[in-house]
């Protein structure tokens, strides 16, 4: 199997999603969805910002690579009768059966990040665009203090070095390498604009419920537990993450947890 898929079909990224609705319909409103745009939401897991904007109107298709989070994100369309709103299988490196500039915006909010060959992911979306016409994306930032950047660079220390010639996701968090990325897709870079925002996880629970949440159903957390396992330091990494949880929440509610994570956002016009 694609290792990526696999990553992505472990666990049930729907819980972490959960917490993730607000921020999600927040960041619609803010890039512009209006009715009648056609829009390609790419990674676009069961459908955190995919729903929002077929709730305004626009003619979404959401892509993703993991079989399970299509499914649910069909069903919550369905649930929602969200007929202007399908899901379907896909790989950002390669939209193989999507037309070329069949859409007027192509959203990918930490999703196309997560995908192998970035510089094939910056084409294959400025090839569905059509001209006139958007991308945005929003993007970890690595080093960055907060969530989620640090939640990574935490299980990164538990997990084996990743294979010859991986590329991080989180060098899309780069500006320099945006522009690059994007420029070899025939993207000038003055027609790429960037904007430091802030994304807000909103969980019902206690910071160390939330961790527990990540232990049991985010992909990329999942496998520095199963690594730290059999290193037996699975207690050192429970209590990093629980202090990170912790630290960054902002809630003062025992029962509620509320984390803001800064992200790159990136404006692409065609």
């Amino acid at each position: 199997m694609n290792p990526n898929k696999a990553l992505w079909e472990k666990g049930d990224f729907t819980q972490i999603a959960a917490a993730m609705r607000e921020s999600g319909a927040a960041l619609v409103d803010a890039i512009g969805v209006t009715p009648g745009l056609k829009v390609l939401d790419l990674g676009c897991g069961d459908g955190t910002t995919a729903i929002p904007e077929a709730q305004k109107g626009a003619h979404v298709t959401g892509v993703d690579i993991a079989a399970n989070l299509v499914a649910a994100g069909n069903a919550r369309a369905k649930a929602l009768g969200l007929a202007n709103c399908r899901f379907q299988e896909g790989d950002a490196s390669n939209l193989e059966g999507i037309a070329d500039a069949s859409f007027d915006l192509v959203v990918s909010i930490f999703g196309a990040m997560f995908a192998p060959r970035p510089f094939d992911v910056a084409k294959e979306m400025v090839r569905v665009t059509a001209p006139g016409g958007r991308i945005v994306m929003g993007n970890w930032i690595p080093g960055d203090p907060t969530l989620v950047a640090q939640i990574l660079k935490i299980s990164a220390a538990y997990t084996p070095p990743p294979p010859e010639g991986f590329i991080s996701p989180m060098t899309w968090g780069v500006e320099a390498n945006v522009t690059e990325r994007f420029a070899a897709a025939g993207v000038p870079a003055d027609r790429i604009a960037f904007l430091r925002d802030t994304y807000t996880f909103d969980f019902a629970g206690a910071p160390a419920q939330f961790v527990d949440a990540f232990r049991r159903f985010y992909g990329p957390t999942m496998n520095a537990f199963d690594a730290a396992e059999k290193d037996g330091r699975t207690a050192a990494l429970q209590a990093d993450l629980e202090a990170l949880f912790a630290a960054q929440n902002r809630s003062t509610a025992a029962d509620r947890t509320t984390i803001p994570a800064t992200f790159l956002r990136v404006t692409v016009s065609r």
